[in-house]
């Protein structure tokens, strides 16, 4: 991938809660690509590799029409010399996401299905009838799977992490959180924040992911989803603009706003040990910030 760099990413300190004899550092992995940014790139790039060895044509997932990985999806296959195809959540309407334009510009076809359709994976008609199944890969939502978690393990592998005591990332699909799992030292405790409302699967859904040894070095945190995924109050906004002007560091408010917000709540409660270690994980994504009312925030 041509236009990825790691050497844009780096660590941030937030010195804010040294008072609370806590250290805290932000893996900034949304420098890397403005588009393909984050956790996207590592989810994506081992089922990008085996799509290009079977000489495949078509990259076919799925999303909503806000969705990260949906727009990260086209970029990359267009970078790696295939096309897309995107099946989005929900029926088409009159216009679309700018999430879902910037994605057609990236060369995505989209296939629009039913809610209830997409719950089981529905492969529309569009697809079936006009293409060669031998053409197609397709990829799980948000990457979920065993390619998606190896690439994802790779993340901690950019930097020396075995000081840190915790290793903290927001949740979705868990196939990034998974991932820090497998590449974390025994000794470290890693916690997912889930910004998902009741999701209750999602620990069964991690551990499908890993080896057996594995699956207690975790946990999961499921108070700061803000009404569910993609959910947002005043609250949430106004924390995220006074992080901003204190770290300046931006997030998003589907994962990382949430994410942040977390950590200082948690803190302040003195939820971590005394002389904690934390790493936190900027998984990018600020484009979904787009959908937001103009000005709702200051960066």
């Amino acid at each position: 991938m041509s236009l990825i760099d790691l050497k844009n990413l780096r660590v941030d300190p937030v010195s804010s809660f040294h008072k609370f004899h806590t250290t805290v550092d932000v893996l900034r992995l949304d420098l890397i690509h403005p588009i393909i940014s984050g956790n996207k790139w590592f989810k994506l790039k081992e089922y990008l590799e085996e799509a290009r060895k079977l000489n495949k044509k078509f990259i076919v997932t799925y999303g909503g029409a806000f969705s990260n990985h949906i727009i990260a999806t086209a970029a990359a296959a267009r970078e790696s010399g295939m096309r897309s195809i995107g099946i989005i959540r929900g029926e088409k309407t009159d216009s679309v996401s700018i999430t879902l334009k910037d994605a057609i510009s990236f060369g995505m076809e989209l296939a629009f299905i039913s809610r209830e359709d997409y719950r089981k994976k529905t492969m529309p008609s569009l697809i079936s009838d006009n293409y060669n199944p031998e053409d197609i890969y397709i990829i799980n939502e948000g990457g979920y799977g065993l390619k998606g978690t190896d690439g994802a393990a790779d993340i901690l592998k950019q930097i020396d992490s075995a000081g840190y005591s915790h290793i903290i990332a927001a949740v979705g699909t868990g196939t990034t959180l998974a991932g820090l799992i497998k590449s974390s030292q025994k000794e470290q405790q890693v916690t997912g924040i889930s910004v998902l409302k009741n999701n209750l699967s999602l620990k069964k859904e991690i551990d499908d992911l890993l080896p057996a040894e594995y699956k207690e070095h975790f946990n999961l945190i499921h108070d700061y989803h803000f009404g569910g995924y993609a959910k947002y109050t005043a609250q949430l906004l106004n924390f995220m603009n006074t992080w901003f002007e204190s770290t300046n560091i931006p997030s998003d408010f589907v994962y990382t706003g949430k994410l942040f917000y977390a950590i200082n709540d948690l803190i302040q409660k003195n939820h971590f040990p005394s002389k904690s270690k934390l790493l936190i994980i900027h998984s990018g994504g600020l484009q979904g910030n787009r959908s937001l009312p103009k000005g709702a925030l200051i960066f």
